[in-house]
């Protein structure tokens, strides 16, 4: 074999290797050694990309997908860092998200801790991970194969796709880049005990022994709790066992008598490696069942679409990932199911391409190992993701490519290098093709990072790039529903419902919009047509409650509200609300309890903290009450009817002075807002109470 003349891959480590010499050293050797300071210098340059394309996601908004449930309206993440809440995290499935990640959430709970609501923090967390990510898969290639600026271009296409955008620009996949950050740490480790360990000939157990092995484990439980995608690790390692480590006895060879007996020399090499993995399978098999259990309402096990239709589209999901891959356009937050209308020459072609490259891999796998350990990466860790069970709405997701596409940059990587090993000008050219490959994808990043600035830019990019998209529209309308813009909502809300009539959320979005533009009516008719599709929704519930509280009915109110907070035990507004309604009946000491856990809930929460100011004020406690008023009002410096109990409160201490200033307050914003009845009752009290001003003050 032609020797590269490029310094880095001298000494190729995809070469045949006799299996004696690799005895006491899995690695293979390297090539020419390359300066600390160049090593330094490429992780400097990864990190500047990453922060080149996503340092603007520091000036960005939360998403109205998932990052509510996930971060910013989870009353566990808004409580900070706290002992209660991490055991909680780790003994319980957060009811708010419907999962266990407790590392994720934990991380997400030191975001909150430093920078509040404050959506530029959680986003820089996000960057500074994909950063560590990126530096660690080009120290761990480095290290494995010898390959310097094929490790360091794998690690810089890796940190700066546009597939990468929603990974990294969506707080909520928090869970990506910190098991990405596990997974490079996990292979590291696992290199580390390949090295000491070489070929497996040292014994079946002889990895318990190894210290980087159990290191090894424990790094991949730490990523199994960031994110389940990493079940598929052990394949993983089974693949690098096969190359670059070249641990499997006859790897390679060419001095074997016979391929049959080179076959039984790597069969029987092979078991000590297999037992090697056992921990890290029963890991992923338990992490495995316990996301089925704590996500069943999320994961939905094929039920009106059959098994080859899956098969069908799993195949068409493979090959679009492979398209977006090399052409990244129209890019998506999701992409919505097609149905059970599959065009069968479409399968048919992906299934052609697919194993046309799979015959293509296996008939070079012995002089270029990197192709079926590339290809067979892709495939694999795809395979929780990739639709043989249904999680949500999307066919796929750019996300799910995150960590299996990695396969595909190897193999192209390496490929590419061989395939141009007997150019004469092989270094200019894949030089000037590498710059120009990672100068497109950062400016390809760079525009589709923009798209996530906030959720109605997203939602608006997402449906100008698919069609058909249900859930683009319900979360359009959401978005221009917090701003305001309820007839637009409206608009996007029915579209999303004439696309899926079956779409229990969108009746729910609908139902709030109509609401708020006083058809309670109508919206009524949506809140109980989303209990009949989902009767465990407590949002339904709890809006249907809300609905029949304006409308005065209050005992059946009530029972939603119950039943919204056996779903949801956390749900601050349920408690809220149904704590108001106890109290128009006389049930203060109840209301008391439930305004309690929406303050302990959502210590922000001004509505419930007046009411439970006012709860108190009816038992005369006094100070309790005033200390209440004073913290709304704070909050919210035009309250007028806190303004008025706070000086009702002082007045009954005998503070008339303070009293007035209040009234006086009151008084004003209650006019300015328009609340004549109100200002008419604080006037009458105003002239009262200055009356007996100068006779209080007399000695």
């Amino acid at each position: 074999m032609i020797k590269s003349k490029l310094p880095v891959d001298t000494g190729s480590p995809a070469r045949s290797v006799p299996a004696a010499s690799l005895t006491g050293n899995a690695f293979p050797p390297e090539g020419q050694p390359h300066p600390r300071w160049m090593t330094v210098a490429v992780c400097l340059f990864l990190a500047a990309m990453v922060w080149g394309v996503f340092g603007q996601t520091i000036h960005y908004e939360f998403i109205n997908l998932d990052d509510q449930a996930t971060v910013y309206k989870n009353p566990i993440i808004t409580q900070g860092l706290n002992l209660q809440g991490i055991v909680r995290l780790f003994t319980h499935v957060d009811v708010v998200a419907h999962e266990w990640y407790p590392l994720t959430a934990i991380s997400r709970m030191a975001d909150w801790q430093l920078y509040g609501p404050n959506a530029g923090g959680h986003h820089l967390t996000n960057l500074l991970l994909q950063a560590a990510t990126a530096i660690l898969l080009f120290l761990v290639l480095r290290k494995m194969t010898g390959a310097f600026w094929r490790s360091a271009f794998v690690a810089a296409v890796f940190a700066i796709h546009p597939l990468r955008v929603e990974s990294v620009a969506w707080v909520t996949e928090r869970k990506d880049v910190l098991s990405g950050l596990f997974f490079m740490l996990t292979l590291w480790a696992y290199a580390r005990h390949a090295q000491k360990q070489g070929l497996a000939n040292s014994g079946t157990f002889s990895f318990l022994r190894s210290r980087p092995y159990w290191f090894a484990v424990l790094l991949f439980t730490l990523g199994l709790m960031s994110k389940g995608i990493l079940v598929t690790l052990p394949f993983v390692l089974l693949l690098l066992d096969y190359w670059p480590l070249q641990r499997v006895s006859g790897f390679g060879s060419r001095v074997s008598s016979s391929a049959t007996q080179n076959a039984k020399l790597e069969t029987r090499n092979l078991r000590p490696l297999l037992m090697e993995k056992i921990p890290f399978l029963l890991l992923a098999a338990a992490d495995s069942v316990g996301t089925i259990v704590t996500q069943k309402n999320v994961v939905l096990v094929a039920q009106s679409l059959t098994f080859p239709w899956r098969i069908g589209n799993a195949l068409l999901a493979y090959t679009d990932y492979l398209g977006h891959m090399f052409y990244p356009v129209g890019l998506a937050m999701g992409y919505p199911h097609p149905g059970t209308n599959l065009p069968a020459w479409n399968v048919g072609l992906s299934a052609l391409l697919l194993f046309i490259i799979s015959a293509g891999v296996t008939a070079g796998r012995r002089k270029h190992p990197y192709l079926p350990v590339g290809w067979l990466w892709y495939l694999g860790m795809l395979l929780p993701v990739i639709d043989i069970m249904q999680a949500g709405q999307n066919a796929r997701a750019d996300r799910y490519t995150y960590l299996p596409q990695i396969g595909l940059y190897i193999l192209m990587a390496w490929g590419v290098v061989e395939l141009c090993n007997s150019w004469r000008h092989r270094r200019a050219v894949l030089g000037f093709a590498a710059a120009a490959i990672l100068a497109g994808l950062l400016v390809g990043a760079y525009v589709q990072t923009g798209y996530w600035k906030d959720s109605v830019s997203l939602w608006t990019r997402t449906l100008a790039c698919t069609s058909e998209n249900s859930s683009a529209h319900n979360h359009l309308g959401g978005a221009l529903a917090t701003q305001g813009k309820w007839g637009e909502a409206i608009q996007h809300f029915e579209r999303a419902l004439q696309i899926e009539p079956d779409y229990a959320e969108a009746h729910i979005n609908l139902g709030v919009a109509l609401a708020a533009q006083g058809k309670r009516e109508e919206a009524i008719q949506h809140f109980e047509r989303a209990l009949q599709l989902n009767p465990y929704s407590a949002e339904a519930h709890y809006n249907l409650g809300d609905a029949l509280a304006t409308d005065g009915k209050r005992d059946e109110a009530i029972q939603h509200f119950e039943r919204a907070l056996k779903l949801k035990p956390d749900y601050a507004e349920a408690h809220y609300d149904l704590g108001l309604a106890l109290a128009t009946q006389g049930k203060w000491d109840e209301a008391i309890q439930h305004y309690g856990q929406a303050l302990h809930l959502k210590l922000d929460y001004a509505d419930a903290q007046y009411i439970s100011g006012v709860a108190l004020a009816t038992q005369r406690k006094w100070d309790e009450a005033i200390e209440l008023y004073e913290r709304v009002i704070q909050l919210k410096p035009d309250f007028a009817e806190a303004h008025n109990n706070l000086g009702v409160a002082l007045a009954s201490q005998g503070k008339l002075a303070e009293a007035i200033q209040h009234f006086q307050k009151a008084l004003t914003l209650a006019t300015a807002q328009g609340n004549t009845a109100l200002a008419e009752s604080i006037r009458t009290r105003l002239k009262s109470y200055q009356s007996a001003l100068p006779q209080a003050q007399t000695p």
